[in-house]
């Protein structure tokens, strides 16, 4: 009859997985008999009224009293059991008890084991099902002993709702404790991996970018060499200066201290283009942005930008900006449809999280465009001063 289902409305709240396997006295120990030994004692106080007993009394009495004995100490070992056999155990224990107090004459006698029945109870049986057997045996003892005129009985019968109830609502209690707990161990755990995953977002946004300008620089300067030194010393410095950069921005994300601005971002994609040969027009004037907003366009236009330069093969990006939105268009070859770009779902996770959606469209070029709901869009400006500007009219930069 053993019983390995956890589910807490079938498993006995004694019921302790560890000590399966044990010997049955250690068993017995870590499901509670522990406790129950110190009220076994009780049973013997139908015997303090032994006035008049019979010596068949004397001879059934002392076999209730071990029956007794029998399925309140041995409730520790049936634990694993099925719920159907936990309810015969119970079962078995009330029949000793009803029968102790017929052989003894006792009338209402039987009540004063009724503590007996609800611990039993609050250990076997899931609270939901228990607290309701507890109450009902209770009241019944209850009302047994008024009507029986045995006033130790109505004590015994309180004292037995309070020490189920008690036993009952402690268990589920900790159980609920433990369950919390557990449930705050995985959220911890789920926390970690998602700091991890935005750690790993933010560097392959930052590395990616960064990784690229170097390239292209280290690509151009030794074009460079020896038809204009200067041009390839201007170059290398400027190499030098992304790097410094890039590990200054890998340093600032790990400690959440990154700074990833819409302007300063137009302004490397600016460079960064002009280095790969590609003809960038930008804003002459930007929106005037919060720091959520303008830290999410800014990562929009430095992964399109890395994009355009990795893969686009353009000759023109376009760069527009308003308050809602930003938008990165190039005139290359388009985004294949089975192309798979890990920092553009990125974006678009980024875009989920602030309320917007990232629009990426191929074809004729490609056309990265984040767009924030107007109520995403007062929600994070709300913090600051906003500005009403729009896009003005293009530079057009030498390649």
């Amino acid at each position: 009859m053993a019983h390995t289902d956890l589910d807490p409305d079938l498993t006995a709240p004694a019921f302790d997985p560890g000590a399966v396997g044990l010997p049955w006295w250690r068993r017995a120990l870590a499901q509670g008999a522990g406790y129950f030994l110190p009220s076994s004692l009780f049973v013997f106080v139908p015997f303090l009224f032994a006035e008049g007993y019979t010596p068949l009394t004397w001879v059934l009495a002392p076999l209730c009293a071990v029956g007794i004995l029998v399925f309140f100490l041995g409730t520790s070992l049936v634990a694993h059991w099925s719920e159907t056999g936990r309810w015969l155990w119970i079962a078995g224990l009330i029949g000793c008890i009803v029968a102790l107090g017929w052989v003894t004459d006792g009338d209402a006698r039987a009540t004063y084991f009724i503590a007996y029945v609800t611990s039993v109870v609050a250990v076997l049986m899931a609270w939901r099902k228990a607290r309701i057997v507890i109450v009902a045996a209770s009241l019944l003892a209850l009302a047994w002993a008024l009507a029986a005129g045995d006033t130790f009985g109505v004590v015994m019968s309180l004292l037995g709702l309070t020490m189920g109830w008690g036993i009952g609502s402690g268990i589920e209690r900790g159980r609920i404790e433990a369950a919390l707990k557990r449930a705050e161990e995985r959220t911890a755990v789920l926390a970690v991996a998602a700091e991890r995953e935005r750690i790993g977002r933010d560097l392959h946004d930052i590395l990616g970018h960064s990784l690229t300008a170097i390239a292209v620089k280290a690509d151009l300067a030794r074009r460079l060499v020896g038809r204009s030194d200067d041009a390839a010393r201007a170059e290398i410095d400027a190499l030098a200066a992304v790097a410094r950069q890039a590990l200054a921005d890998v340093r600032a994300t790990a400690s959440a201290m990154r700074e990833v601005r819409l302007a300063s971002e137009v302004a490397s994609a600016r460079s960064v283009l002009e280095a790969a040969g590609v003809e960038c027009r930008t804003p002459s004037a930007l929106p005037v942005l919060d720091d959520a907003r303008s830290e999410l366009f800014g990562y929009v236009v430095r992964e399109a930008v890395t994009n355009v330069v990795r893969h686009a093969g353009a000759s023109v990006c376009t760069i527009a900006a308003d308050d809602a939105s930003v938008t990165i268009r190039d005139d290359g070859v388009g985004l294949r449809p089975d192309a798979v770009r890990t920092g553009l779902r990125g974006l678009a996770e980024r875009a989920d999280a602030a309320g917007g959606r990232l629009i990426v469209t191929g074809g004729d070029g490609t056309t990265v465009r984040l767009e924030l709901s107007p109520a995403a869009a007062v929600s994070t400006g709300s913090t600051s001063e906003r500005g009403s500007t729009s896009d003005g009219p293009t530079e057009e930069e030498d390649a």
